[in-house]
Order: structure tokens, then C-alpha cells, then sequence
């Protein structure tokens, strides 16, 4: 039986996105498309993908819309800070993943959304050189201006909610400190003390972002949000977070043809994975220092997938490598190579190659938007904190770790958890095992 459990959405959703790069600027350049009819927004589940809800007699498969309340995307409106100055418009055609005949019917609206200052600190992106920056004496001066952003931008655009995005490059590695991470006393003691070190430009995003009553999505695997303090303040907030790093290609991959190995109860040996990517994240990682955060993020995936724990005999001491490598000419045009030694019965070697020539921001883009409606709607839900039903949008999952808890990875496990979470929102039964 259907119990009304989300608020209704009222007015216009705010997407603030950090970052007006390849992936921003496609994002938002789809969505104008998608509402004036000019385009489809394919490979997002929430407009596309249907679930069962109930059984038996009772079974039908609804539309995501039509169990919880998403906004519609005549209700979003977009804007976004970044270190260039250039409008939307501009960045789109500098970005060079869209065709002009895609981008000019919405120029017009392109145009208007202009990149406000960035929070920025060049020893976290070195590779970058713009000059729209906020001029911030400390981390916590960093905070208070972009909560006056987030404050101007709803109040000018009579927004009802806000929803903020981050959707830039990434960062150095930030490893996690106890002493400066583990409670929010100390997060804030830091950010005014202007700890350079410990507080990275993206958490004083996440902070202000919490802090005006906004969800925040963390779409590069920065360490960001996946520390206590943020946990902390989510709670503290009743703002749900979410994060990290957007699963498009290779990962998406791995996350998806891993669980078949695992199934069939085959070996692995080793699994080789490399990229060339030519766009600004591209170079961005091209730095040794932003390449070990993705590389954290990326390693991640099989280790709960493929458990030596569950089957010494198949998964121990396997051999996991991941490489990218900046290579201008492709630009957003991304490829990726894996090579997979797996071994068969009486312990006979086979291998797989797999061979993606994906688009970075094409398959970032239905991300981006589905990630912003299902963060409203749990907002709206009343659901705060980790939103783990998000995982199957993201490389790697948020999850407890200080309390032993593991991230999912698995593909499948994870559409569980999305299916059985919007159930729940639309005030149905989630009537799904995860096994």
C-alpha cells in the first residue's frame, strides 16, 4: 500500500555546479535541449528506467516519476562558479564535446549562466591558470563567500531549493587526518585557522553547500565528504551528501563485468587498466599528485567485488593496476583498455580484453542529472546524511569505514539498493534482497 512519505518539489531547483568544464557545460546544455524537445536525455535513469513495484497480481513497472516526486527539468535552473570567466556558451564550444547545431539553440540561455569566483587554491590543481578566483584571506573566509553566493544566486533566481554539484577537476590527494577530519570541532578550528594542508578549496564547498541547507554531490574522488567531520555536519544539517567520484566509463565497466567473474567463480591473476584522455581533467591528472586521488578511487572497485576473504583460492594476491595518460588529440573523447588474466578449471590461464572508446562528459552528463533529482528528492524525503543508494552512480561509495563497514561495488548490488531506496521514498515496501 502507498503511503505519501516525500514532499511534493514546489518552485525551481537550483543546480550549483562547481566547475563550467566539458562535463558542467554538456550537462547543462543537454537539459536545455532535452526541455525545449530539441534532444533526449538519454542514459538517465531517472528519465528512462522503470522498477517493479509490488508482486504478484499487484506487480507494475513504473517510471521513476511515477513513484516519487522528481522535479521536472522545467524546473532546474543552473549556476556555477569556476576559475575561468568565460559563460556557459563559451565553455561549451571551448569544451568542443557538443556540435555547434547542439549547443546554438540555447545559446541564448548559455550565455546568462556565468561563472561566479572560484574557491581556489592552485596548490590543489596546479595544471589549472585561471584567474575568476575569490580573493580569500582564510579556508574559512573561503565558507562564508560561498555561502553568500549560494544565498544571492536562490534569492535572485527564486529558487525554493538548492542542490550543489561538484563537477571540477580533481584535487590532490588529501590524506585523511584524525586529528583534523574525525569531528566537525576540529574541521572548523582548522578552516579558521587556514590549515592549507588538511582543508581543501572542495570542503569549504561541501561546508557552505551544507551549511545553507543545500544536498552536496561529490563528483570527483576528492576526500571531501568522506570524512567524519562532513558526516557530522550532514547530520547536524539533515542534508544528504553524497559521493565520490562519477562512475562513467572504465569503472563502469570493471563495477559491471567483475560480479561475472565472481559469479562463474573464476580466478584472476591480474587486471591491467589504462586510459588516454585529452580534456582539462585529463591534464589536471596528468600531475602525479591529482593522479593518486584517482587512482585511490579507481583501485577501489574490485577489492569488494573480487574478496581473497570469501575465496582464497580464486581472489588472493591478484594483481590490479590503473593507469591514465593525458593525450591532447583525444580530448573528451576518452579510451580505455583493460586486460584481464583469469583462470578456469584445474587452474588453465584465459584472458579478456576490453576495449571502451567512450565520451567523458556524454556519460557524465545523465550522471550529473540523476544524481541532482534523487539528491532533491531524499532531501525532500527527509534523508540525510550517506546516501549509499547512490552508489551506483559513483567509483567509490561513501561508506563508514570507522566502523568497519565496506563500500559496494558491485553493479548489481547496487541497483538493489537505488531500486528499494526510491520504493521506499514513493512510500512502498522495499521488497528487494541484496545478496
Amino acid at each position: 500500500m502507498k503511503q505519501e512519505v516525500t514532499k511534493a518539489p514546489n518552485g525551481k531547483l537550483g543546480i550549483l555546479i562547481v566547475g563550467n568544464g566539458a562535463v558542467a557545460t554538456t550537462f547543462m546544455a543537454g537539459v536545455l535541449m532535452s526541455r525545449k524537445g530539441l534532444a533526449k536525455p538519454i542514459g538517465s535513469m531517472t528519465q528512462y528506467d522503470k522498477i517493479r513495484i509490488g508482486k504478484g497480481a499487484e506487480k507494475k513497472y513504473l517510471h521513476y516519476r511515477d513513484i516519487i516526486p522528481i522535479a521536472s527539468l522545467d524546473d532546474i535552473v543552473f549556476g556555477c562558479w569556476d576559475v575561468y570567466p568565460q559563460n556557459a556558451y563559451q565553455s561549451a564550444v571551448y569544451a568542443e564535446v557538443l556540435k555547434k547545431s547542439d549547443i546554438d539553440p540555447v545559446r541564448e540561455e548559455l550565455e546568462q549562466i556565468v561563472p561566479m569566483k572560484a574557491a581556489f587554491d592552485k596548490n590543489f590543481a596546479k595544471r589549472l591558470d585561471g584567474d575568476n578566483v575569490k580573493d580569500a584571506k582564510t579556508r574559512w573566509d573561503m565558507v562564508e563567500q560561498l555561502r553568500a553566493d549560494i544565498r544571492q544566486f536562490k534569492e535572485e533566481k527564486q529558487c525554493e531549493r538548492i542542490v550543489v554539484l561538484w563537477a571540477a577537476s580533481t584535487e590532490i590527494y588529501v590524506p585523511i587526518d584524525e586529528k583534523t577530519h574525525f569531528s566537525l570541532e576540529a574541521l572548523e578550528s582548522a578552516m579558521k585557522a587556514d590549515d592549507r594542508e588538511h582543508i581543501a578549496p572542495s570542503m569549504c564547498y561541501a561546508y557552505a553547500a551544507l551549511s545553507e541547507g543545500a544536498p552536496f554531490v561529490m563528483g570527483a574522488p576528492n576526500t571531501t565528504v568522506d570524512i567524519p567531520a562532513m558526516w557530522e555536519l550532514a547530520d547536524r544539517t539533515k542534508m544528504p551528501i553524497a559521493g565520490k567520484d562519477f562512475k562513467t566509463g572504465q569503472t563502469l565497466v570493471k563495477s559491471g563485468f567483475a560480479p561475472i567473474i565472481s559469479t562463474r567463480c573464476l580466478g584472476l591473476d591480474g587486471w591491467f587498466s589504462t586510459n588516454i584522455l585529452g580534456n582539462r581533467d585529463g591534464l589536471v591528472l596528468d600531475e602525479p599528485a591529482n593522479f593518486r586521488t584517482k587512482e585511490v578511487s579507481k583501485l577501489s572497485t574490485l577489492e569488494t567485488i573480487l574478496c581473497a576473504d570469501e575465496q582464497p583460492d580464486l581472489y588472493t594476491d591478484y594483481y590490479h593496476k590503473v593507469r591514465i595518460n593525458y593525450y591532447p588529440p583525444r580530448n573528451d573523447n576518452k579510451e580505455s583498455w583493460d586486460n584481464i588474466d583469469i583462470f578456469g578449471w584445474m587452474g588453465y590461464p584465459m584472458q579478456i580484453k576490453i576495449n571502451f572508446l567512450c565520451r567523458d562528459s556524454i556519460l557524465a552528463a545523465p550522471v550529473c542529472l540523476d544524481l541532482c533529482l534523487l539528491i532533491d528528492v531524499a532531501a525532500r524525503a527527509g534523508r540525510y546524511g550517506i546516501q549509499r543508494f547512490l552508489s551506483f552512480f559513483l567509483k567509490s561509495p561513501m561508506h563508514d569505514y570507522t566502523q568497519g563497514e565496506e563500500a559496494v561495488n558491485h553493479l548489481y548490488r547496487q541497483h538493489t539498493m537505488l531500486k528499494n531506496a526510491i520504493r521506499e521514498m514513493g512510500g512502498y515496501e522495499a521488497d528487494e534482497e541484496m545478496d
